[in-house]
């Protein structure tokens, strides 16, 4: 089978492109809620711990190091498992389980009981549900569309998800200063329940995972997955490049509301602004890719979203009070905008590229390695802020994104213009 094999009868395509596909906007629109909540707990989380706990810097790296953890403890069954398992349910069953787990945070709060514990549990426990939701959908998206029309769905849900990371921020920060940063978990926990709400309205009739898929061993099936993105050269140097850029980027955003509030004295609604203005540029970089990866081809496309997100990040270091804050701004909208570009690019790369019935153990392949070094990138950033401070921990991470885009230069991107269409060994 050929990864430009359908699996299952194709869902009537209405005209008028994909905001006509009524299945389509569901999950758009489920997607779209869901990562405003996600992007809502990367400040309300942290602000808990720093202004309702009084916790350490490294207590606060370490909640992003457990929010990231099931990557690296569970992502390869996890990508079995969604091999075998209907997608769209197991996606509803997740974010419920965010909605609980981040219900429970006011509760707590209201009956004085919460701990740094606690939000450490409801970060491992929202990142082992986002572990299963993120693979399965991306194993879900082409169900619903045609391979020539997921370029466009994946830089739509990009534009979406980018567009989050302003919102997201912006609303925790917002609600932090008017009424607390407890009462923003709140609305995180209304947005899971939302989207679980639009996946339940979807239609398109789900192909059942094969038999035979049900019978094999759960170890063979992880092994194929990994043996299949060891063995091939254009996913094993995406998987690396991505494996070390990650380092940098989640060690420096794991401390940096810690360096805001602390080193820089700003108040809550002042660093939810900033952490939304610094990722505008992902908005612009998803709406833009589809055109670069075009005009320029897709393999060049993904080393010019690379150079983006290494340079720039020596920009975020230079922040300071007034104006200052004008560096990490400009550093974070370029940086979103080269992250942005690549992972367009590199989604519907895989979707296609790869054979279906191997889609979902090769995409948690790749993000166990990908998402694997995050809580890694978080302890130690905790831990060189805990030492050395701060802002040193943060010159320390963006110095290290400076230097991943040269990981690509390794494999063969650099002789090609465009991405192939399929794997040969498929």
């Amino acid at each position: 089978m050929t990864a430009a094999t359908r699996i299952g009868p194709a869902p009537v395509r209405p005209v008028g492109g994909l905001l006509r596909h009524r299945d389509f906007r569901l999950l758009w629109a489920g997607q779209t809620v869901s990562s405003i909540g996600s992007n809502i707990t990367v400040v309300a989380l942290p602000l808990v711990a720093v202004a309702v706990l009084d916790a350490s810097t490294f207590q606060v790296a370490f909640l992003t190091a457990a929010a990231w953890l099931p990557w690296l403890l569970i992502g390869l069954p996890a990508g079995a498992w969604v091999d075998r398992l209907p997608r769209r349910p197991l996606m509803v069953v997740c974010d419920l389980i965010c909605a609980l787990a981040f219900l429970s945070v006011p509760m707590a709060a209201l009956l004085g009981r919460l701990t740094v514990t606690q939000l450490l549990l409801v970060a491992l426990g929202a990142g082992v549900a986002r572990v299963f939701f993120e693979t399965a959908d991306q194993v879900y998206l082409p169900v619903l569309l045609r391979p020539e029309q997921l370029p466009d769905g994946n830089a739509k849900l990009q534009a979406t998800q980018t567009a989050s990371y302003v919102v997201g921020p912006g609303l925790a920060g917002l609600i932090a200063q008017l009424v607390g940063a407890v009462a923003a978990l709140l609305l995180d926990a209304l947005t899971f329940l939302l989207s679980a709400l639009f996946l339940l309205r979807i239609r398109t009739a789900e192909p059942r995972p094969g038999r035979r898929d049900r019978t094999r061993s759960l170890r063979r099936d992880m092994a194929d997955g990994l043996r299949f993105v060891v063995g091939d050269p254009y996913l094993r140097v995406l998987t690396l490049y991505g494996a070390a850029s990650n380092i940098g980027l989640t060690g420096y955003q794991a401390v940096l509301v810690v360096f805001l509030v602390r080193e820089l004295r700003l108040a809550p609604g002042v660093v939810g602004v900033l952490v939304g203005v610094m990722s505008i540029g992902g908005i612009v970089g998803a709406l833009l890719a589809t055109a670069v990866a075009r005009r320029f081809g897709s393999a060049r496309a993904l080393l010019v979203g690379a150079a983006l997100t290494g340079p720039p990040a020596l920009l975020i270091p230079l922040a300071g009070p007034g104006v200052g804050l004008l560096w990490p701004a400009l550093g974070g909208v370029l940086l979103s905008l080269g992250v942005a570009i690549g992972n367009v690019v590199k989604g519907a790369f895989r979707q296609t590229y790869t054979p279906h019935h191997l889609l979902g153990r090769v995409t948690v392949s790749m993000q166990l390695l990908n998402y694997g070094t995050i809580p890694l990138a978080a302890v130690l950033a905790g831990a060189l802020g805990a030492r050395y401070g701060v802002g040193t921990a943060i010159t320390v991470m963006t110095a290290w994104s400076a230097l991943t885009p040269l990981i690509l230069l390794i494999g063969p991107l650099r002789r090609r213009r465009d991405l192939p269409a399929a794997a040969a060994a498929s």
